[in-house]
């Protein structure tokens, strides 16, 4: 599909939708700001999925075109007098979501990933994690996996399959060029950063956004999310790892992962290692000091600021993009919950008459179907507004955890789009090695993805007290 069609259909049907009489839409009672959001959300869905303009590009449209026709401080054409006109939202509430809780707490997982980038404790910990693996090819293979995971928990998923790639590269150079061990080689690096970025609230933006939703009594901090997060990562990364020694045995004897460096003893380098230790020390244990992620998740920008650190120069690094594309997406719920239009499409679809586990299961399975043609996170920022609103609508649900559940298991679904090389960032990046073929990607992410979505719904059971 060419860039002039791909633009033509995602502005021009929202524009259709835009200006149609509100008579042509199956909902009842629709108000003009229901409308007007409709259009909006269908622009976002089409921008997201066809990609005519950059993703985060999408987010901040998002977020004007609310600020521009559904707001109190809306064009004055867009604020006409009536009952049909609906409720308007505050900008200042449209506006706060580049600034939301959520955002700072990506900001500070950011810094803490650039601080350790940029003092190498990412590849001196990666050495010296490697060490205790030997060089038996299944048993490297097993550490690499290991080390990406526990580094995606806490840094980007792509920066993290970047700095692994770079490491292994290497390496698989000396493989035999007709054997299958560098294709497992080269694919468990993309995996273990997909399935360890599940292991925290900030490990991918799926988590984050759910946690928009998790408020009140439903609230999830960051050491329960790990709880349940951290052993579906080690399960679901040693059926990976099995999966691919299977399907991929390497006939290599030894795998010698030499990778240079020692850790920098600069009064710089200590103040990121001890900050690096404190502020996870903070995030497991909120229960003991009383603050949440979000504060302690500057607690690393002010330090690293004071200190020189992070200078003027580094802020140019920060993946702005992703925090963006999570602002818009945050935009994108307030506006479909604060315009009513949320709860009025629960309304008309009769989800009460399902049963539960049915709604859960379709909703999971979406998830999962979407993120592997779309971004995860363009996924949850569509899915996780109107899954939130249904599950605070149906009764039955509270029987399978309530809202909790529903949410935490839509956005841990969102992490399982993992079967294309366009699915996420890792796979991208993996692909561009040249080391696999899109056919074996598809293998290994087939059942990895069958397998997690399965052990999804068994942890929400067997953790049915922690989610």
């Amino acid at each position: 599909m060419n860039q002039r069609l791909k633009l033509l259909i995602s502005f021009g049907i929202p524009l259709l939708i835009l200006f149609m009489p509100a008579s042509f839409i199956p909902l009842d009672n629709l108000t003009l700001v229901e409308q007007r959001m409709i259009a909006i959300l269908f622009m976002a869905a089409l921008c997201w999925i066809l990609e005519p303009i950059p993703v985060f590009s999408t987010s901040i449209l998002i977020i004007v075109l609310e600020l521009v026709m559904i707001s109190d401080k809306s064009l004055v054409i867009f604020r006409e007098d009536g009952n049909t006109l609906g409720e308007l939202i505050p900008y200042g509430e449209i506006m706060g979501t580049f600034a939301s809780p959520i955002i700072m707490l990506f900001l500070g997982g950011f810094f803490l990933a650039m601080a350790a980038t940029k003092y190498r404790l990412d590849v001196n910990l990666a050495r010296v994690m490697l060490k205790p693996f030997g060089n038996k090819p299944k048993f490297v293979m097993l550490g690499l996996m290991v080390i990406t995971a526990l580094f995606s928990m806490f840094m980007s998923n792509t920066a993290t399959t970047a700095m692994m790639l770079s490491i292994l590269m290497p390496v698989l150079a000396l493989f035999p060029t007709d054997g299958k061990g560098k294709i497992g080689f080269a694919l468990s690096i993309p995996i273990a950063a997909n399935v360890g970025g599940i292991g925290t609230p900030i490990g991918t933006p799926p988590n984050a956004i759910a946690l928009k939703y998790l408020t009140g009594e439903d609230y999830i901090s960051f050491g329960e999310w790990m709880v349940f997060g951290l052993p579906y990562v080690l399960v679901i990364l040693f059926i990976s790892w099995v999966v691919l020694q299977w399907l991929f045995p390497a006939k290599v004897k030894e795998v010698d992962m030499d990778i240079k460096g020692k850790f920098l003893k600069t009064w710089k380098a200590y103040v990121v290692y001890i900050s690096f230790i404190l502020t996870i020390l903070l995030w497991l244990t909120d229960f003991l000091h009383g603050m949440n992620s979000y504060i302690v998740a500057l607690i690393p920008v002010a330090v690293f600021t004071s200190f020189g650190i992070i200078t003027k120069s580094d802020l140019k690094n920060i993946s702005w993009d992703v925090l963006w594309l999570v602002s818009g997406g945050i935009a994108l719920g307030l506006g479909l919950e604060k315009s009513g239009l949320a709860a009025h499409l629960i309304d008309a679809i009769p989800f009460g008459t399902l049963p539960a586990y049915i709604i859960i299961i379709s909703i999971t399975l979406l998830a999962v179907v979407m993120a592997n043609f779309i971004s995860n996170t363009a996924t949850a920022n569509l899915l996780l507004p109107i899954v939130a609103a249904l599950a605070m609508s149906i009764p039955a649900l509270a029987e399978f955890g309530g809202v909790r559940h529903l949410i935490v298991m839509t956005a841990l679904s969102c992490s399982m789009g993992m079967l294309l090389p366009v699915s996420t960032p890792p796979n991208a990046l993996a692909f561009g090695t040249g080391y696999f073929k899109t056919p074996d990607m598809v293998r290994v992410g087939l059942i990895i993805m069958a397998v997690g979505y399965l052990f999804i719904h068994l942890f929400a059971y067997l953790f049915n007290t922690a989610i």
